[in-house]
């Protein structure tokens, strides 16, 4: 990358890359201790299934994915039906182009049905109108069962960490912020270096670069490299090991002394948390919550900042010698 590209570092968050994504979690949420197993559970038996049949064809458990389904962002956040729309309005030859990559991909086409894969993915390039029209009926039906439900939930995680990375950046540039992005992301010099299981290099060419956590997309990091979009990166949010949890966790030992709800809302903010995500996660409505974290705040366990609109909060360094004192065996 260059100077140019580097002072076009932009973030964005999109329900529809979450859409695309979760389709790769869905092959493997099943096993065992899965981060997204429990929402894995849920979908069982809910899922369109004649719908499910062409996304899982498009969208495989590894390798390529055709660019033209994950539309790159025009601003920080677009609507799952605007970026749906430009999906629809993508140019025919492209779509053809990809699919047929797609088509003859070694990694995306491993695995059982390929016969019948071939063949469904031949349909659309022949007939690439039609075909993007039943892709796009497909990815609709599907979010609204999938991801529409969970959206409030996931989409405070994926602002929650755009602010931590915003303060990152502002508190020491490119090198802090992309420091812990992800174990698979490494940034030296100019060079964004990703592991992945091809080697190659691309040139940015002053296009920027966007940077764009989905909760789908752990354990993998996925790269946009093609032109003439900007680069774009897509990877784990801070703090997902958390997302799926209905019972957050508590201190016994604290809520004896401060109230079980203020206890666990204690508990969870080790990582910064916005209003809207604390409230998700505990169930709590707005005034409730507001009520606790002016508590906590005032006792000077919790501290919060302004990110744009939102408030974050997280635990002082009082909060954290208090729940380590009350739970020593964890230290």
């Amino acid at each position: 990358m260059t100077a140019a590209d580097l002072a076009r570092v932009r973030f964005a968050v999109s329900p529809l890359r979450e859409t695309v994504a979760s389709l790769r979690a869905l092959a493997t949420a099943g096993k065992r201790a899965h981060l997204h197993g429990a929402w894995g559970e849920q979908m069982r038996g809910r899922l369109p299934v004649r719908e499910l049949g062409l996304l899982t064809t498009l969208i495989r458990p590894a390798g390529y994915m055709p660019n033209f389904l994950f539309p790159s962002p025009r601003r920080r956040f677009t609507s799952f039906d605007e970026a749906l729309a430009q999906v629809g309005d993508a140019d025919p030859a492209t779509v053809v182009r990809e699919l047929e990559h797609l088509a003859g991909h070694r990694v995306a086409q491993q695995g059982a049905g390929l016969s019948n894969r071939r063949s469904l993915l031949r349909s659309l390039i022949d007939r690439p109108d039609a075909g993007i029209g039943l892709i796009t009926d497909a990815l609709a039906a599907y979010h609204r069962v999938a991801i529409a439900p969970e959206w409030p939930r996931v989409e405070a995680l994926l602002h929650d960490d755009i602010a931590y990375r915003s303060r990152a950046l502002a508190d020491g540039g490119i090198d802090r912020m992309m420091r812990d992005l992800h174990p698979l992301i490494t940034f030296t010099g100019q060079s964004l270096r990703v592991v992945k299981y091809y080697e190659g290099h691309a040139h940015a060419d002053g296009r920027g670069l966007l940077l764009m956590p989905c909760a789908f997309a752990w354990p993998d990091v996925t790269v946009r490299t093609s032109e003439p979009d900007e680069f774009t990166v897509s990877y784990s949010p801070r703090g997902l090991g958390r997302l799926w949890e209905r019972h957050p966790r508590s201190n016994d030992a604290l809520a004896v002394v401060l109230g079980r709800t203020r206890a666990a809302l204690l508990t969870q903010l080790d990582l910064p948390m916005s209003t809207t995500q604390a409230a998700s996660l505990l169930n709590l409505s707005a005034p409730t919550l507001s009520a606790h974290l002016h508590a906590l705040r005032s006792a000077g366990l919790l501290a919060s900042y302004r990110d744009g609109r939102a408030v974050l909060y997280m635990r002082t360094d009082l909060g954290d010698q208090l729940l380590a004192a009350a739970n020593p065996t964890s230290a």
